[in-house]
């Protein structure tokens, strides 16, 4: 695997833990150091979908609860956090990957309980991973989207 291909990914999980406890720091100290080890841009944190989120991924429409973006030229990874009212939003969130063009995971991976669901699909420009779970004010779908690797 390419190390720009897993920095990226690795960037956005340390961004996304880390994140949190920096909410009230005047300016934001992790977006210089994901920028320094991506060597690209870095968005953090937001209540917003990102500017260049791809438009070719459907968004459920609610409530951003969080959105941000990293990456550069050589690969970006979003990641957008949306309030939905229960789990059946997962059955939604299916039709509009499939409507765009999007195919589901074919190693099986994934699925659907009362509790959550996981989505996985993907086309020949993106990867989209969707978690649908509880948090303590009802359902969110978090969706995890990252440029494929040009072959």
């Amino acid at each position: 695997m390419n190390s720009k291909r897993l920095t990226i990914p690795l960037a956005l999980v340390l961004a996304l833990a880390i994140t949190p406890s920096l909410a009230g720091c005047f300016g934001n100290p992790i977006e210089q150091i994901v920028e320094g080890a991506t060597g690209g841009d870095v968005s953090l944190p937001g209540s917003s979908v990102p500017d260049d989120f791809p438009a070719d991924v459907p968004l459920y429409d609610g409530e951003v609860a969080f959105g941000m973006g990293v990456g550069n030229d050589d690969g970006k990874a979003w990641n957008v956090t949306i309030r939905v009212p229960g789990i059946d939003a997962a059955d939604e969130i299916k039709s509009q990957l499939e409507g765009a063009g999007f195919a589901a995971n074919e190693a099986g991976v994934g699925g659907t309980t009362e509790d959550g669901a996981t989505l996985i699909y993907g086309n020949d420009k993106y990867s989209v991973l969707v978690v649908v779970t509880k948090d303590s004010d009802g359902f969110v779908a978090n969706y995890t989207v990252s440029e494929v690797a040009a072959q």
